[in-house]
């Protein structure tokens, strides 16, 4: 579990900083400030979040396994539907995809639920401690 933990948030990691590259000299000069603003929430979630499951990695061994588990599928799922639901909605200009807007607007809250459901599945996790259920 520890190895597969490392590769999704590695691999989230490589994603935010390319898309924050991306961001700051590809988009810069076609986005509006808001858009762009947009954009950086985005990485910054989705950083935020890639490093929560490395956390995740390192403390397993202390965890139980199926709290390390729906953590870890809240926070990709967190990043998949806030972040990605960002890139989408502040490029939407760009891509003119106007019409996505009030499909996709409604599941960044949803992503944004999901990142506290993977916190609050730790927070109980801990607060229960190692040998209650």
């Amino acid at each position: 579990m520890h190895h597969r933990l490392i590769a999704i948030g590695s691999a989230l990691l490589i994603i935010a900083v390319a898309f924050g590259a991306f961001g700051a000299h590809g988009l810069k000069a076609r986005l509006t400030p808001e858009a762009l603003s947009q954009w950086r929430t985005g990485v910054e979630y989705q950083f935020i979040h890639a490093l929560g499951i490395l956390m995740l990695a390192a403390l397993a061994d202390r965890l139980k396994p199926a709290a390390v588990r729906w953590a870890c599928r809240a926070f990709v799922g967190g990043v998949l539907l806030f972040s990605g639901s960002l890139y989408l909605l502040s490029t939407r200009e760009l891509l003119d995809t106007h019409s996505w807007t009030p499909l996709i607007g409604p599941v960044t809250p949803l992503g944004g639920l999901l990142y506290m459901a993977g916190w609050t599945v730790l927070l109980i996790t801990a607060l229960r401690g190692p040998d209650r259920g």
